[in-house]
């Protein structure tokens, strides 16, 4: 009697484990949301000076033409099973693809710093090696110094930002405002030492999260990683264009998202919102860009939210091109 109630027990928890399993591949379609997708700039005018390249996750490329600075750096995508159940370190190959895919091989010095907007691994695992390979400056927390350290890069290249403090990298200006990680159960911690991979996922702890404000000519626009905030941490920050991060933020609240709307798009006057972090990072590299399964978030409601508030005060809600350069300040008026 007992064996077969512990075999029953077993079974409906190896159902169970399949049903979350399968549930895990299913991923919510963009096609309900084409009216909000980037629109590449028809014709032959002049191509933009700025460049704005989402890259997945929140990995943006910016890039002038001299000079370049890339938030996270992260292409490794380790899958689920390994994710969850094993341990994960940066995946060369595809590292060196994913830098080629994006223009920024060899160190000839274009880009200027890789900047994780936090230390969890899908921001700042891969960020050491994309500094070694190209040259440029490993801009962050103490956390993401120790990522660094851990992984072998020269203490030359790796810097500890200074909240608020305008840095000058060509004719970009960077600066670095404090920010929270969404809420969730990976939320928080610091890397107190040197982390050599491979490491389970979750010893990449958050370290300070950041909000990223870039000035260029006159443009302005803010990446903010992860659908958190610090309430008055951008109170007298403007920016025209908003790169912002909605993992997680399905799930939370409509008081939550009031919030993060009024702490961030709204404190910075924001025109624009370009949604990231809401694609499946475990994904292969090189792979369409899909949102994340409904188990671990709720992509629709994000995108309801967003698209009925940013209808509501006028501000322009657009979904990225994946890997395509965008002139995120197409059609705007002249920033203040």
């Amino acid at each position: 009697m007992f064996k077969r109630a512990l075999l029953a027990v077993l079974a409906l928890v190896l159902l169970a484990l399949a049903a979350l399993w399968w549930a895990l591949q299913q991923h919510p379609s963009l096609a309900p949301y084409a009216d909000l997708h980037w629109k590449a700039p028809v014709g032959s005018g002049p191509p933009a000076p700025l460049k704005v390249t989402f890259l997945g996750v929140s990995t943006v490329l910016l890039d002038d033409g001299e000079t370049a600075l890339l938030t996270d750096g992260f292409f490794s995508r380790p899958g689920k099973l390994q994710t969850f159940l094993g341990k994960v370190e940066p995946d060369l190959q595809a590292i060196a693809q994913g830098l080629e895919r994006a223009g920024l091989t060899g160190k000839n010095g274009r880009l200027a710093a890789v900047i994780p907007v936090h230390s969890h691994y899908d921001h700042a695992m891969d960020a050491p090696e994309v500094a070694r390979r190209t040259g440029a400056l490993l801009l962050g927390s103490p956390s993401t110094a120790n990522v660094g350290r851990g992984a072998g890069l020269p203490e030359a290249q790796i810097r500890s930002a200074k909240l608020g403090e305008p840095l000058r990298f060509g004719r970009f200006t960077a600066t670095l405002y404090p920010s929270r990680h969404a809420p969730t159960g990976f939320t928080g911690g610091e890397i107190t030492e040197p982390l050599h991979p491979p490491v389970r996922a979750s010893d990449y702890k958050e370290g300070q999260s950041y909000a990223l404000h870039i000035e260029h000519g006159g443009k302005t626009l803010l990446i903010v990683g992860s659908a958190g905030f610090e309430p008055g941490a951008l109170r007298g920050v403007h920016a025209d264009v908003v790169m912002q991060g909605i993992g997680a933020l399905g799930p939370r609240p409509e008081s939550y998202r009031d919030a993060l709307w009024t702490e961030v798009i709204a404190a910075v006057g924001a025109r624009r919102v370009i949604p990231i972090h809401w694609d499946d990072f475990w994904q292969p590299p090189g792979q369409p860009m899909q949102p994340m399964p409904p188990p671990l978030d709720d992509f629709d409601a994000s995108m309801a939210y967003l698209r009925a508030r940013g209808s509501r005060e006028g501000v322009d809600v657009r979904l990225p091109l994946e890997w395509l350069p965008m002139d995120v300040w197409a059609g705007l008026a002249q920033s203040r």
